[in-house]
């Protein structure tokens, strides 16, 4: 079971997770174009993947869904409210859709998939935890608190993507009108570097063993301080797990659940 970042920011998210014979995107928040490119050079196309999961529908997220439900018949799932407003833009994406639950785990291949509700300005707002073969995966970003849905349905993953958007000092500092710092801030907003600290470190404490920081902002952030901040709240509770930083524009490294980087 590995993972690759596709894209991770404000300008686009996609992820892939590949498990056996069962490959997902979570998001599709970059052009078709690009993501096509990225699993070419995996080794992979469009044709093989078994489905996108959509965590909610905000642009950054879904920008590819027009132009791929024009192409390809690959299955979308989404809540009952991000789906509404996904079809609702992109109309042909309700032929694709399926709704899923939070709470409720459903299987695509090999992976179970278990959504659980996050704390978002977007309407049913999800994220998930993958578990397959020899391992799991969980997915934590655009949230602006770990919900307690969350912080239950994580407990143990083997690899995490965990948000880290900003530092709130530079942040409250910066350029940025005063209603969105407000909105970024908030509870339906981001985590910040210091929310992402303290549950980085609560996750390695329940044995996780890698953890892979996402969705940076680039005016508020940098890959160095955000890694630099959750590195330091490990090192004071004594706990050791191999720590990254998502590229913004590029594929990563592969990772692996084992907590492993393996070559491309």
């Amino acid at each position: 079971m590995t993972l690759h970042t596709l894209a991770s920011g404000s300008e686009g998210n996609c992820l892939l997770v590949r498990c056996g014979e069962t490959n997902l995107l979570v998001d599709a928040g970059i052009s078709l174009r690009r993501i096509t490119a990225a699993l070419g050079a995996l080794g992979l196309s469009m044709a093989e993947v078994d489905g996108i999961l959509l965590t909610h529908g905000h642009t950054d997220h879904i920008a590819a869904l027009g132009t791929l439900c024009k192409h390809h018949k690959t299955p979308l799932y989404a809540s009952a409210g991000a789906a509404a407003q996904i079809c609702d833009k992109f109309g042909a994406a309700q032929y694709q859709m399926r709704t899923v639950r939070a709470g409720e785990a459903f299987s695509i291949g090999g992976v179970s998939v278990t959504p659980f509700p996050t704390s978002h300005d977007a309407w049913g707002s999800l994220d998930y935890r993958l578990d397959g073969n020899g391992g799991s995966i969980g997915v934590l970003t655009d949230t602006g608190y770990v919900t307690d849905e969350a912080f239950d349905a994580l407990m143990g993953v083997d690899l995490l993507v965990l948000e880290s958007n900003h530092d709130i000092e530079w942040l409250r500092s910066g350029p940025y009108p005063y209603y969105l710092k407000e909105r970024i801030l908030g509870a339906y907003g981001h985590l910040s570097n210091d929310d992402a600290a303290r549950f980085a470190a609560e996750m390695a404490r329940q044995g996780t063993r890698e953890i892979v920081l996402a969705h940076l902002s680039r005016e508020n952030n940098t890959p160095e301080r955000a890694r630099s901040t959750v590195q330091r709240a490990l090192d004071a509770a004594g706990l050791t797990v191999r720590l990254s930083v998502a590229p913004r524009g590029e594929t990563s490294a592969c990772y692996e659940v084992e907590g492993r980087t393996c070559r491309k």
